[in-house]
């Protein structure tokens, strides 16, 4: 007989961890509704110990929606497309995936006309130290604003400056050719989002850049935009993961931002892989 599923809260503000699952088996409708009601609730949640091969990453993914592709085709699967290899690992002198990636509070895909709603990562192989990843609730953010400042930017719009974003994330690169913003234009996103399940409200930052207010000059735009920052990012917020080889988790994109952090690509090797779900236009 299966044993019974069970969710343990992670820390205070999100995320449990789910016993009771196995992702390389096909899940019962009523253990995916118990399994999703969780994941709304929870933000994120945790399958330790779990050995899927890539066709399972993605049929357990595809339960919570369709599987979309918006990264470099290079560091897709060999096989899966729809599965991107996050690794330090090179074969025959080429990478199999994406070395280094999203070492900064992000929102996935705050650039999209229609955001991923979530991801499914596996580790497959990770480093004995260094190479957590940390996460946060916009919501639980959101919800510790006053009153007067949740009225106040309810209805502000952002613009997602993914050629500003550069700057910021990687100021040691060369600048970007002046036709960049041809190929990576400006997206306007609400500046808090409801989610399109549960109804709650987030804020949706997408990180640390001081992106523009639309409608405010700069003088108020950027104070606003740094001190609603820095209240997402206070640690009562987060949740850090140590990652140990098995691990599976799937974070709730429209509510939750996240950050990698660095580890010795010298010495250790690291396999990651992730499905990412399709979204709706935020709102």
């Amino acid at each position: 007989m299966p044993a019974a599923i069970r969710f343990s809260p992670l820390s205070r503000a999100l995320g449990a961890r789910v016993s009771g699952i196995d992702l390389s088996r096909p899940l019962p409708q009523t253990d995916y509704e118990k399994v999703h009601a969780a994941w709304m609730r929870f933000g994120i949640l945790l399958f330790r110990d779990q050995a899927v091969t890539p066709e399972q990453h993605v049929a357990f993914a595809q339960r919570f929606g369709e599987l979309m592709v918006y990264t470099r085709s290079e560091n897709a699967h060999s096989t899966f497309p729809e599965l991107l290899v996050l690794s330090n690992v090179v074969d025959n002198g080429k990478p199999i995936g994406a070395a280094i990636s999203g070492r900064y509070w992000h929102t996935d895909g705050h650039f999209l006309d229609s955001p991923p709603a979530g991801s499914l990562l596996h580790g497959k192989e990770v480093p004995p130290e260094g190479g957590d990843t940390f996460f946060a609730s916009m919501t639980a953010a959101y919800d510790a604003l006053s009153p007067r400042l949740r009225a106040r930017i309810d209805a502000l719009r952002i613009v997602i400056d993914r050629v500003q974003t550069l700057r910021y994330h990687y100021p040691e690169r060369a600048a970007p050719p002046a036709n960049q913003k041809d190929k990576w234009p400006d997206k306007v996103q609400p500046l808090v989002r409801t989610h399109p399940v549960t109804g709650r409200k987030a804020l949706y930052l997408g990180g640390l850049v001081p992106w523009r207010i639309v409608g405010l000059p700069v003088s108020r735009s950027e104070p606003l935009m740094k001190a609603l920052q820095r209240v997402a990012l206070n640690p009562r917020f987060q949740y850090r993961h140590h990652w140990r080889a098995g691990d599976a988790i799937l974070w709730d994109n429209r509510c939750v931002i996240h950050r990698a952090t660095d580890y010795d690509m010298a010495r250790f090797r690291r396999m990651m892989v992730r499905a990412t779900i399709a979204g709706d236009a935020a709102y």
